[in-house]
């Protein structure tokens, strides 16, 4: 990871419906270039994927909600992310390692809303026990541009 890769990143986090040709022409660079370097941070795991930053709450979704959960430990996790990944406002999870065994981030229209999600999932076979506090305000979430920033300084001290 270089000066380079970090910009490129920072580009397209900044502006995620940015083209190839658009960033290379901000960066000053040659379009392969970019490209490639695209291509090489995929290939080496860095960069997973380029996507649009969706927001729930226009979408008619106001509410966010983080939800642990406890395994029933003679079921396991078999079957259960499958049963995650069918409720449509589970929009983030986790499995972890302490009291709790896995951590959502649900989303729904209304509180009264989210407590219907809250039963849909506390009813599902491996689900033992739910604790859910509701998010009043993202402050971050996915902040891996100072981590980057971090990781490229000694290329910027050269």
């Amino acid at each position: 990871m270089d000066r380079l890769d970090y910009s490129i990143i920072e580009l397209f986090t900044e502006q995620p419906g940015v083209s190839v040709l658009s960033a290379a022409r901000e960066l000053g660079v040659a379009r392969p270039t970019i490209q490639a370097r695209l291509n090489r941070m995929r290939d080496r795991g860095i960069l997973v994927d380029i996507v649009p930053k969706l927001a729930p709450e226009p979408m008619g979704f106001p509410v966010q909600a983080m939800t642990m959960l406890q395994i029933d430990q003679r079921v396991g996790h078999s079957g259960l992310h499958d049963d995650l990944l069918d409720i449509p406002e589970v929009i983030d999870f986790s499995t972890m390692a302490g009291p709790w065994d896995v951590l959502l981030r649900i989303v729904a229209r209304s509180n009264s809303d989210l407590q219907r999600v809250i039963d849909k999932i506390a009813r599902l076979h491996a689900v033992s026990r739910t604790s859910t506090s509701i998010v009043l305000r993202d402050v971050a979430r996915n902040r891996l541009l100072p981590l980057m920033d971090e990781a490229t300084a000694a290329d910027r001290d050269d």
